[in-house]
């Protein structure tokens, strides 16, 4: 499966205070203000960038829907993925608070859909996913117009009509039984974390085959971090440096505070980081070191601007059309990564 020659690039604004200039270490970490993650979005967009991934936690950070508000009106050329959290909202005013965020952004927004446990609560996957099933189902009923159901009954829906008269699309990953079904059946992009490439290509595969039984087909997208430089050396140099004098017990501290973290996916994040060398790639350029203070999206992909280039074009020739990146600190590799590496794919 090939992609366009020219897929999409988002980076990620660091709202859930995770932004740093060494992964572990309290002192060096930044703050994740409004003037700070502006100024990623801003960042961003000034190096071409298509988006911007606004990412949420529940106890970390700032939130997310109140900062798109802000920033929607700030940045004009740039899509807002916004991450909302299912079960936090009661579904008829998520509907229409991001029905409200599609006009002020005036059609660029798109949702990212997360379904983790929420504080206080542990539930099981079939509640958690059936609960996210139902409110992909709303999302669609209430930007298309129609009625929305409440406890069973019908509710008409806000009278908040939104700039683009459909659904933004709905990006969506898990890797357990339960979310490859709900992603199969109701997200119009399948985000993945850091794998192999043989992997990758198996979980493309697998999605691919759900979908097209339930007469649908999905877009794939790839969660990754990113450290280039001008040579591997200084890549592989700064990839160190992100992680000097981390230890196991800081990083494994770091890693519980997500509510994610006993999830199949980081589950394999970390049978990654088990598989990789001594220095932590687990494959040619992708490095695992960086989920060693991180729950989730755990790795990075490290080389100079040939070798990431090459990277992303063979998750491309795989099946993937969406990379939403991001690397420490944000600001500064996002302005490596705009001159380094984006304007090759921007020339095709």
């Amino acid at each position: 499966m090939t992609t366009k020659n020219r897929p999409d690039f988002f980076w990620f604004a660091a709202l859930c205070d995770d932004d740093t200039t060494n992964l572990g270490n309290p002192a060096a970490s930044i703050v994740s203000s409004y003037d700070h993650c502006s100024n990623i979005v801003a960042e961003a967009a000034a190096q071409g960038f298509d988006g911007i991934l606004l990412p949420s936690g529940y106890a970390l950070g700032i939130d997310t829907v109140a900062f798109a508000a802000a920033v929607a009106r700030d940045v004009e050329n740039i899509d807002l993925l916004v991450a909302i959290r299912v079960g936090e909202l009661w579904t008829p005013q998520l509907v229409r608070q991001l029905a409200t965020l599609d006009q002020l952004s005036g059609g660029r927004l798109r949702i990212n859909i997360i379904s983790s446990d929420l504080p206080g609560k542990t539930e099981s996957g079939a509640i958690r996913y059936g609960r996210t099933a139902e409110t992909m189902e709303q999302l669609r009923r209430g930007f298309a117009g129609e009625s929305l159901t409440v406890d069973g009954a019908p509710l008409a829906p806000p009278r908040i009509v939104s700039a683009t008269k459909h659904t933004p699309p709905l990006y969506f990953g898990g890797l357990s039984p339960e979310a490859r079904a709900v992603a199969a059946r109701g997200a119009d992009v399948y985000l993945m974390w850091p794998d192999t490439e043989r992997q990758v290509a198996a979980i493309i595969s697998d999605l691919s085959q759900r979908a097209a039984a339930v007469g649908r087909e999905l877009s794939f997208g790839y969660r990754v971090h990113v450290i280039v430089r001008e040579t591997e050396r200084e890549a592989t140099e700064a990839a160190a440096v992100l992680i000097e004098g981390l230890d196991d017990e800081t990083g494994s501290a770091i890693r519980a505070k997500s509510l994610d973290a006993t999830s199949v996916g980081v589950a394999r994040q970390q049978s990654l980081r088990s598989d990789a060398d001594d220095f932590g790639f687990v494959e040619p350029n992708l490095w695992t070191g960086i989920g060693r203070a991180r729950s989730g999206c755990g790795a990075a992909i490290v080389g100079n601007p040939d070798q990431v280039e090459a990277k992303l074009r063979r998750y491309m020739e795989l099946g993937i059309s969406s990379f939403i990146l991001s690397g420490y600190p944000h600001v500064d590799e996002a302005r490596r990564f705009g001159e380094l590496v984006l304007p090759r794919f921007h020339l095709g």
